[in-house]
């Protein structure tokens, strides 16, 4: 089945906690990337989602996880590389990668997906080029766990990165930007697929 996972930035929007419940109880799985804290700071932001979002998938502090219990975590390739071990500790790990060679690596070390990218321009990398769907293919092609685009991923082009390879999308800036209201249907023009 073809997924589609919110990736946060709550400082694209003023409702932030409500909008996370609401995306929670589409089905939608969320990473709470919120790379501007430190890790006390993640940590007690993170305590207060997890109520509205069971399933969370935290981001980055491998401590901040452990000390609040959840056991799904998702790592830049570098936090991977350098604790190898942290398969141990999570039900699930997955790591953001930019190349099929890191993918492989991640695959290698115990990831159980890989979110690769930026495939489409986007806002968060302005002055990085798209790696585009090529790029995609290849990191699908590379691996045998299940692979995320991630990057300028719209209603528009989401029926490309499926055709791609790609196991599912994450999204981060509709969700974060949509109105309030209209969450459920964003969620299902990019479930249309």
């Amino acid at each position: 089945m073809f997924k589609i996972i919110c990736v946060t930035n709550r400082k694209l929007c003023s409702d932030f906690s409500e909008r996370i419940k609401k995306i929670s109880e589409q089905n939608v799985p969320i990473i709470l990337r919120e790379k501007d804290l430190s890790e006390a700071e993640y940590e007690t932001l993170a305590r207060g989602m997890i109520n509205k979002c069971p399933d969370m998938i935290l981001h980055t502090y491998i401590g901040a996880s452990k000390n609040l219990g959840v056991k799904k975590i998702h790592l830049p390739i570098k936090a991977l590389r350098e604790n190898p071990s942290v398969r141990r500790g999570f039900d699930t790990v997955g790591a953001s990668v930019h190349s099929a060679k890191e993918a492989r690596e991640a695959q290698e070390t115990g990831a159980d997906y890989v979110v690769a990218g930026h495939i489409f321009a986007t806002d968060c990398k302005k002055d990085l080029a798209p790696r585009g769907l090529d790029f995609l293919k290849g990191v699908c092609e590379s691996v045998t766990v299940p692979v995320y685009a991630i990057g300028g991923i719209t209603p528009d082009n989401i029926a490309s990165v499926r055709r791609a390879g790609a196991s599912g999308a994450c999204v981060m800036s509709s969700f974060m930007t949509c109105p309030l209201g209209e969450i459920e249907k964003l969620i299902q023009s990019f479930r249309r697929y």
